[in-house]
C-alpha cells in the first residue's frame, strides 16, 4: 500500500508540472534558460562545485515559479474580480520569482564571466 501512495504522489506532481508547463509562459521561458544554462556548462566544462551552485539556483527559480502559479491560482479562484489585496498578493509572489531569478543570474555570472575572459 505505501509504495501505491507514493506512486499516486508523484502522478500528481507530474500532472502539476504539466499544467505550469502548458498554462504559464515565463516557465517555458526557465526551462529554456535552464537548457541553455546547461548545454554553456557541458560547453564551458564547468567544475562540480560550479554544477552544485547552478543545480541549486535553478531548482531555486523553478520552484518559485511553481508556486507563484499556485498562489496566483488560489488568489484567482477565491477573489476572481480585481482587488487591491489580491493584486498585492499576486506582486508579492511575482517578487520571490524575481528575486529568485536574479540571484540565478548572479551565480551564472560568477561562474561563466572568469571562463569568457
Amino acid at each position: 500500500m505505501e509504495g501505491k501512495k507514493k506512486e499516486i504522489g508523484f502522478r500528481y506532481a507530474f500532472n502539476g508540472l504539466r499544467e505550469v508547463f502548458k498554462s504559464e509562459k515565463n516557465f517555458r521561458v526557465h526551462l529554456l534558460v535552464t537548457l541553455i544554462v546547461v548545454g554553456f556548462g557541458l560547453y564551458m566544462h564547468i567544475s562540480a562545485m560550479e554544477w552544485l551552485a547552478i543545480v541549486i539556483v535553478i531548482g531555486l527559480v523553478l520552484s518559485a515559479e511553481i508556486l507563484n502559479t499556485a498562489i496566483e491560482e488560489i488568489i484567482n479562484y477565491l477573489k476572481p474580480e480585481i482587488h487591491p489585496t489580491a493584486k498585492k498578493i499576486k506582486d508579492i509572489a511575482a517578487a520571490g520569482v524575481f528575486v529568485a531569478a536574479v540571484s540565478a543570474v548572479v551565480v551564472g555570472l560568477i561562474i561563466f564571466i572568469p571562463k569568457l575572459i
